[in-house]
């Protein structure tokens, strides 16, 4: 199984990241009739020092990290609480929870043409329509997608309604496994509520807890699709304020042809999600770890 594993890791991860190193030494042009010409360090150069690739780079890794400062505590606290709520012995409990579960199985692109129903700038739109009936038609539609100082908001919002149902049934599982036992005994003890999850749940769950909260973290950081599709699908997003490395580095390999920069920008993401991902990894670390 080891050698399975790694074997596996360096075909799905090892051998793409590698070819994206070479490429990104090389001048590559999508459907160019030219060869590629070695360029050396000279694409992270330009990614660094010229104005334009640098302001755009360090916007979209700006996006990037308030998107994850946003989702990872509040998709992985929502989890936790709908957990909670439903790890019940309660007649039909099973409906519930495979309806908190239903988005995850919905494609993004689904998902994104529901919100944008919902978050539609215009008088028809579902929020406008509900906040105007609820102001006795005060409300003025606002432009909750277009607007940057909302986009970015809505991108949260989506991501968190879409994703939560995956981080709750994980969290559920834990949940699961806390022997009764411990209830029991902190009752006897005249534990409440707030003290049996603070002394029983929490530390039962711990390393699920921080199973999800890294494997959200690394979702969070990979953000791609409901991005793209609400920017070029008609979305009326607000690109500035929302477009992220991975949407930056895609548009410009297949919009304006550019392989090898966006090899490097890919490289670059790669090393800092990997080493934000091991400092996580180290502060926060399952109670069977070695410190």
């Amino acid at each position: 199984m080891a050698v399975a594993a790694v074997l596996g890791l360096i075909g799905f991860v090892g051998v793409p990241f590698v070819y994206a190193v070479v490429l990104s030494f090389y001048n590559v042009r999508l459907g160019s009739p030219r060869p590629p010409e070695f360029f050396g360090v000279e694409q992270y150069r330009r990614l660094f020092t010229d104005p334009d690739l640098s302001d755009e780079f360090l916007r979209s890794l700006l996006n990037n990290l308030i998107f994850a400062a946003a989702v990872v505590p509040l998709q992985t606290g929502l989890a936790l609480a709908l957990a909670v709520l439903l790890n019940r012995r309660l007649k039909g409990i099973g409906v519930f929870r495979s309806l908190f579960f239903l988005p995850v199985v919905f494609p993004m692109a689904l998902v994104a043409v529901i919100w944008r129903l919902i978050l539609s700038r215009s008088d028809q739109g579902m929020l406008n329509t509900a906040l105007s009936y609820l102001t006795f038609g005060h409300w003025t539609a606002y432009d909750w997608m277009g607007s940057a100082t909302t986009a970015m908001a809505s991108v949260v919002v989506l991501s968190v309604w879409q994703g939560v149902g995956f981080q709750m049934v994980i969290l559920l599982a834990g949940l699961q496994q806390i022997p009764e036992e411990l209830y029991e005994a902190a009752k006897i003890d005249r534990a409440g509520r707030w003290q049996q999850f603070r002394h029983v749940t929490l530390p039962g769950i711990r390393n699920t807890l921080v199973f999800v909260a890294l494997l959200t973290s690394v979702l969070a950081f990979r953000v791609f699709d409901q991005i793209y599709i609400l920017i070029k699908g008609g979305g009326g997003l607000d690109e500035n304020a929302t477009r992220t490395v991975m949407y930056e580095a895609v548009t410009i390999a297949f919009d304006a042809g550019n392989i090898g920069r966006a090899s490097a920008i890919t490289v670059v993401f790669f090393v800092i999600v990997v080493t934000l991902t091991l400092l996580q990894r180290r502060f926060v670390r399952p109670e069977s770890e070695p410190g």
